[in-house]
């Protein structure tokens, strides 16, 4: 009686095994202005714009890739996005990048193209490099990317799912430098590329979706307890001055941030620690 009860347990474990598969199948969440659709891996694979794709150089991987993708206009169509609008590519690590919806839906003549690459469930892309896992399932990647001066944290991996939202100027004040500053200012450009940047995983003042990293103002800005040399460095390379097994940051290039651009980063941070935001 034992062997048949266990017997049957197993055969019920067959059974059910195939309603767990379809259970962990990976979906992804669009959410735009209040409504809400989720497509399956197969949804996608076989949306009627979906296409194959080279990727000369990807950001993520270093390399040529090819991918089963679809246009992200083609995704978000008939979707009510306005261009001062942004779109949120909330990825299942906790990373949230940031891309202008008149980056992704209303480019100008031959600039970057925005895909939706899919990973079939039979044919799994490699591992990103230094990681256990690959880009999928699903993965924003551009085309003529430097048309657009399209930066690596606009190539965001791993997402679970894409909103909109407000622009980041709009919806926390508490980024915002000084008013004062002219227009041509350059601590604007380094807020600028702080939130394209850095703001994927880090807060400033409480403000950004992200948490993945600290806040860097609050309750100190890095430039309180950093020497300028020694924080551009660790900007560019962390491990270099420092490492631990649950380090997460990886650091940037200089494909990702010239060295001009570490220091306008500073520049706005050094700005900021005299804007704290009182929580």
């Amino acid at each position: 009686m034992q062997g048949i009860a266990r017997l049957t347990v197993f055969l019920l474990g067959l059974l059910l095994l195939p309603a767990a598969a379809r259970a962990a199948e990976p979906r992804l969440l669009i959410e735009i202005d209040g409504a809400s659709r989720s497509f399956s891996r197969e949804d996608l694979l076989r949306h009627p714009a979906a296409a194959d794709i080279d990727v000369p150089q990807d950001a993520s991987y270093g390399r040529a890739m090819r991918y089963r993708a679809v246009p992200m206009a083609a995704l978000l169509a008939g979707a009510r996005l306005l261009p001062g609008q942004a779109l949120e590519a909330v990825s299942s690590d906790g990373f949230v990048a940031q891309l202008p919806v008149q980056l992704v839906l209303h480019p100008a003549a031959g600039a970057a193209a925005p895909y939706l690459a899919v990973e079939p469930a039979g044919a799994p892309w490699p591992n990103l490099p230094g990681k256990q896992a690959s880009a999928g399932p699903f993965y924003i990647v551009w085309l003529r990317p430097a048309a657009s001066d399209i930066r690596s944290e606009q190539w965001p991996y791993m997402i679970a799912a894409i909103r909109s939202a407000e622009s980041p100027a709009t919806r926390w004040p508490a980024l915002a430098v000084d008013p004062k500053l002219a227009a041509d200012d350059p601590i604007r450009a380094g807020q600028a590329l702080f939130v394209t940047q850095c703001l994927v995983c880090h807060q400033l003042n409480g403000a950004g979706s992200a948490s993945v990293g600290p806040d860097l103002n609050l309750p100190m800005n890095p430039t309180e307890y950093f020497k300028e040399a020694a924080l551009h460095r660790y900007i560019r390379d962390p491990a270099s001055l420092r490492h631990w097994s649950q380090m997460r940051m990886q650091g940037f290039d200089s494909d990702s941030l010239s060295d001009r651009e570490i220091d306008l980063v500073i520049a706005y941070l050094r700005h900021m620690a005299g804007r704290k935001a009182l929580r």
